[in-house]
């Protein structure tokens, strides 16, 4: 008796359930949600190509260069990047004694413990080190940026759909907001219209907002565009450094792989090459 009414109550729940999503179907196709501002004039990352794109990509180390001297003179002042370390940038080509020179002039300080009274105090950051963050803690990085905490950058390729496009076309996205933009959606004080951010307005101010704003050592002309792709490229080598590893296992498992299959059906074929003449045989002498 207990297990009837216990599939009964179950039939009556199901049955509920079923019955609701088909009411919620029908509304959902009779009287869909209307867009909002944000699906309207949100655009797509624009198309744009890396060198490290692809399964045999690999970074151009002196756009990787001009991209940290970009995060270096301008992002640094703002964003973090505590993933890594500045030894870690012998990897994109500077030397350990050039690696020393930009941590030992690094505008921020490092936190440290005076070894004397046990008290925090700060140091010249080493190789060592992890990049310092440019505020002491969250509070204090949103009383300098207008209540919105900058986020850090090491994965922000990874962490933000779209990747290094998606970078790219922020930073060169800022635009005055379209004369069709409902009033709900202008931006207020303090926030600045950009299309390629998700509602539309961001407390970030344009950050790459004229030529030259960095000198690069290569010669290269600093043009908003130049300085926005190559920053973008050097948040790829931050969220994923090993990636010309990967690729280069990746292809090594491949071919692996694939003499391994071709070896595997020669065995096969000569296997059953000497099954089958036997079985010939037998049914020969039979």
């Amino acid at each position: 008796m207990v297990r009837i009414i216990g599939i009964l109550i179950g039939l009556f729940f199901s049955g509920w359930l079923l019955v609701s999503f088909g009411m919620g179907a029908k509304e959902y196709i009779t009287n869909p949600p209307a867009e909002t501002a944000e699906h309207e004039f949100h655009l797509e990352a624009k198309e744009i190509s890396f060198s490290s794109d692809g399964p045999l990509g690999k970074f151009d180390r002196q756009q990787l260069q001009r991209g940290f001297q970009v995060f270096k003179e301008v992002c640094s002042a703002c964003h973090s990047l505590r993933l890594v370390a500045f030894r870690n940038l012998e990897e994109i080509g500077y030397s350990e004694e050039e690696v020393k020179a930009i941590a030992a002039s690094w505008a921020i300080q490092a936190p440290d413990i005076d070894p004397a009274t046990g008290e925090m105090s700060t140091r010249a950051p080493l190789a060592a080190d992890k990049f310092p963050k440019p505020f002491a803690n969250n509070v204090a990085a949103a009383a300098a940026n207008n209540n919105a905490i900058p986020p850090d950058l090491s994965l922000m390729t990874k962490a933000r759909e779209g990747g290094a496009p998606y970078v790219y076309s922020l930073l060169t996205g800022y635009q005055d907001p379209p004369t069709n933009l409902p009033k709900a959606n202008q931006p207020g004080p303090g926030l600045h219209y950009n299309p390629y951010f998700a509602n539309l307005n961001l407390a970030m101010a344009p950050p790459l907002a004229v030529e030259d704003q960095v000198s690069y050592s290569d010669g290269t002309k600093a043009s908003v565009d130049q300085m926005s792709e190559d920053v973008s490229a050097f948040l790829i080598w931050t969220a994923e450094p090993k990636l010309e590893e990967r690729h280069q296992a990746g292809w090594a498992v491949l071919a692996f792989l694939l003499i391994a299959t071709i070896l595997a059906y020669l065995s096969y074929r000569t296997i059953w090459a000497d099954v089958k003449a036997k079985k010939k045989k037998k049914v020969t002498e039979a």
